[in-house]
């Protein structure tokens, strides 16, 4: 009797009941198994948004590195200020320079030396720890198959566990902005086996951010957390064993931190490493300021800077060693877009919520005199967020981007619809005060109720004096201290009671932390593709406490905007949102725009090469630069170094 036959003589002997209950136990597997064959599932060595990567599955290398650069040899470089922490992640104390480079993440987005890869292609990211992944098309869930050969600097292997290990200890001892927006997006992460590691997307929100936010968390050794009982919010000076390429070698509270390339490294004949991790020792030297720091560098302590100091810049590097060719000055483009940097107002300040009083704030800063008078005509004013790329507004919206604006109803000021996208303001460079703005900017305080009182200082009608406190890090450069010191005295000028104070770099940090200024030098993220780091930084959500937020904006019309480039499944439709919510953020006003370079400024001691062509997202010289020993023996045989 055939297989059917035997089959059908069995259902004729059962009960009705049960025959319709297999019959519909089987259209359910029928149904299940259709499904599974439509659901397509991707399965790829890295990971973009738009599925678009640069590289194939069997790359030999990043295009932009040398894959025969030699190993060896030492670079070291500067820190300002102190340290008293060795773990990164602390929500206390000030964490050493370079100390979260000696962990890794399943894909390479943030490689140990933490130049970004690749930095020749924006937003994508390469196998690391995991040699592949896999996800459905609508990125519900991914799938991470890990290299069973990967182990920590201990020997120890890295396993599936610890990946579960380390993003549930982000969400329970991690920074409280970052915990809240992940909880709410990653709903499980389970180890499947010991190299295979699932992450579960939450239903109904955008599927940006995901997949490569789980694919970029350190991976730290449980085992190394559950000996020794270390939390990831404390500071400490002893450091968890990673899987990067460097370890921590040794330090010297406030003096220096050496990191050395680890021998055994497991990962260093993967394609994402060749030619990359090539000095054998990475030496960070402390100096309480900037003066301190050059003079160190001038006489061979150190030996790698990157300028800042347009005065240096301009002035400085005319010392014996330049003048002989011991030391190597170049200017190396940045294709990145320059971190939009400025004076930041404290929105949490009932003073500072009149964008009156925040546009009159603004007019005190004089660009145009600074950067001729403080900054030897170096700089370029900056306007946008996304300077000098194809996202900055200009003039009017029009076209698809004014038609977004309008789809999202009463959020979006009618005046913006109309206007041009808001421009730093101009002044003349002949004089500090530009009398034409502060006449401006006093106008502006007194439309705000801020009125000038016989002693010359502005109060309300309630007699509160109007008053500015803007903290600086001691250890910052002079020219920075300069900067501040002429935008206060303008501030002054309109009878603003403002005052700038010096503070040491620790004390600096933990008011920066608890957001205790009215005005501070910062910065924000520029951002090339929408994700969900645009909520931290520019939403509502976190305002109050996000550490990526000091001016604790709080703007429906950004949260929509955000909201709708999130949403985007396109880059044209992606590209028209992120325009929209960079003039949006100029509409706000919560920084005083300053000023930016498109160049790095870098001086060496000439005993390191670097790639004839750089990669436009990265200066990389802790990642794909290299030590050449015949030109360091050049040196140490002349004199110049010992």
């Amino acid at each position: 009797m055939t297989g059917f036959a035997n089959r059908a003589a069995t259902l004729k002997d059962m009960p009705f009941r049960r025959i319709t209950a297999l019959v519909g136990l089987c259209l359910l597997v029928l149904l299940a198994q259709g499904a599974q064959a439509q659901e397509k599932i991707i399965k790829s060595h890295g990971y973009s948004f738009f599925g678009d990567l640069s590289y194939p599955a069997d790359y030999p290398h990043f295009n932009y590195v040398n894959p025969g650069a030699p190993k060896g040899g030492e670079i070291s470089l500067y820190a300002p200020g102190t340290f008293d922490s060795m773990n990164p992640y602390s929500r206390k104390g000030r964490a050493g320079r370079y100390s979260w480079m000696v962990y890794e993440s399943l894909l390479g987005e943030m490689p140990a030396t933490g130049e970004g890869a690749p930095a020749d292609a924006y937003g994508e990211m390469y196998g690391l720890l995991a040699e592949s992944l896999e996800y459905d098309e609508a990125k519900t869930w991914v799938i991470f198959h890990m290299r069973p050969e990967a182990r920590f600097a201990d020997g120890t292997q890295v396993t599936a566990q610890d990946v579960v290990f380390s993003h549930n200890l982000f969400l329970d001892q991690g920074l409280q902005s970052y915990a809240e927006a992940v909880r709410k997006r990653i709903l499980t992460a389970e180890a499947l086996d010991d190299h295979t590691v699932k992450f579960t997307f939450a239903p109904d929100i955008s599927r940006r951010s995901l997949i490569d936010q789980v694919g970029s968390v350190p991976v730290f050794p449980k085992h190394w957390y559950d000996k020794t009982g270390a939390r990831l919010d404390e500071p400490r000076l002893e450091a968890a064993p990673g899987s990067g390429p460097y370890q921590l070698d040794n330090y010297d509270v406030n003096r220096r931190i050496v990191y050395k390339r680890n021998p055994d490294y497991w990962g260093r004949d993967l394609p994402i490493n060749i030619g990359r991790h090539n000095f054998d020792i990475i030496r960070v030297e402390y100096f309480a300021d900037d003066t301190a720091a050059f003079e160190a560098f001038k006489a061979g302590e150190y030996t790698f800077r990157m300028e800042g100091n347009s005065k240096k810049w301009a002035t400085g590097y005319d010392f014996p060693a330049v003048e002989s060719g011991y030391v190597k000055l170049e200017e190396l483009p940045d294709g990145t877009p320059p971190t939009p940097s400025g004076i930041v107002f404290n929105l949490g300040r009932e003073v500072l919520k009149d964008v009156r009083v925040r546009d009159a704030i603004a007019l005190a800063y004089n660009f145009e005199w600074i950067n001729e008078s403080l900054q030897f005509g170096l700089f370029k004013q900056r306007n946008s967020f996304v300077q000098d790329t194809p996202l900055e507004a200009k003039g009017v919206p029009e076209g698809a981007e004014l038609e977004l604006l309008r789809s999202l109803g009463d959020v979006v000021p009618p005046d913006m619809l109309t206007e041009p996208a808001v421009m730093a303001h101009s002044s003349g460079p002949a004089r500090l005060n530009d009398r034409r703005n502060l006449r401006k900017a006093m106008k502006l305080l007194d439309q705000a109720g801020w009125k000038v009182g016989d002693d010359g200082k502005r109060r309300n009608a309630k007699g509160a004096l109007l008053t500015l406190d803007f903290p600086i890090s001691a250890s910052g450069s002079a020219t920075m201290g300069a900067v501040v010191e002429s935008f206060v005295s303008n501030l002054q000028l309109m009878g603003i009671d403002a005052k700038y104070e010096k503070i040491d770099a620790a004390q600096y940090t933990l008011r920066n932390r608890d957001r205790d200024y009215d005005l501070v030098f910062d910065g924000y993220g520029a951002f090339l593709e929408a994700g969900t780091g645009l909520n931290q930084q520019y939403g509502s959500e976190g305002a109050a406490f996000s550490l990526f937020n000091p001016a604790g904006l709080a703007s429906p019309m950004v949260d929509a905007l955000i909201d709708a480039a999130l949403k985007t499944t396109t880059r044209e439709d992606q590209d028209v949102a992120l325009m929209a919510l960079d003039r949006a953020l100029r509409y706000e006003r919560f920084m005083v725009p300053v000023w930016y370079l498109d160049k790095y400024w870098i001086a060496y001691w000439d005993m390191y090469d670097h790639p004839d062509t750089l990669p436009p997202y990265a200066l990389g010289y802790l990642d794909f630069w290299w030590y050449d020993s015949e030109k360091a023996a050049a040196l140490k045989a002349a004199g110049a170094l010992r």
